[in-house]
């Protein structure tokens, strides 16, 4: 896991190409335009789903694990909590589904709060729990960009 600014995004270039253009995309200043929806970056490789949502309390969250793809998930207006959990024995609320990449778990967890401006890295199999509202539930416009790992 990994959480930052934007600001220190030369940091972590060295993680390779597909990031760096995870990266450049979510730096382009024509993203606060951009419409949800999901973009393509790097066909299956590398893409990117825009959501404008409102937060949620914890109590509607549920812990969440991919395995084929690394999550880049930044703020780009708003703020909200983001959970994260190492994998260690947590209880399967949903099998993993190969088609969405995704298994729901419940379990221990921290919270982080994530601003506007800032990104989380989820490696494959580091459990998040995302769109938590910090003390108001609050708008967020959110990307999420996926890597395939």
């Amino acid at each position: 896991m990994i959480i930052d600014k934007t600001d220190n995004i030369y940091k972590y270039t060295s993680l390779g190409e597909k990031f760096q253009k995870a990266f450049s995309f979510i730096t382009d200043p024509e993203l606060l335009f951009l419409e949800p929806g999901r973009y393509e970056i790097d066909g299956e490789e590398v893409y990117a789903l825009i959501n404008e949502y409102v937060t949620k309390d914890k109590s509607e969250g549920q812990l969440e694990a991919h395995k084929k793809y690394i999550d880049v998930q930044y703020v780009a207006k708003g703020e909200e909590l983001i959970a994260y959990a190492p994998s260690d024995g947590q209880k399967i609320l949903s099998d993993y589904n190969e088609i969405k990449d995704v298994s729901f778990l419940e379990g221990g967890k921290s919270f982080i709060k994530i601003e506007q401006g800032m990104f989380a890295v989820f490696f494959p199999d580091e459990l998040h729990m995302p769109g938590i509202k910090t003390v108001n539930n609050k708008s967020v416009k959110k990307v999420v960009v996926k890597i395939k790992a």
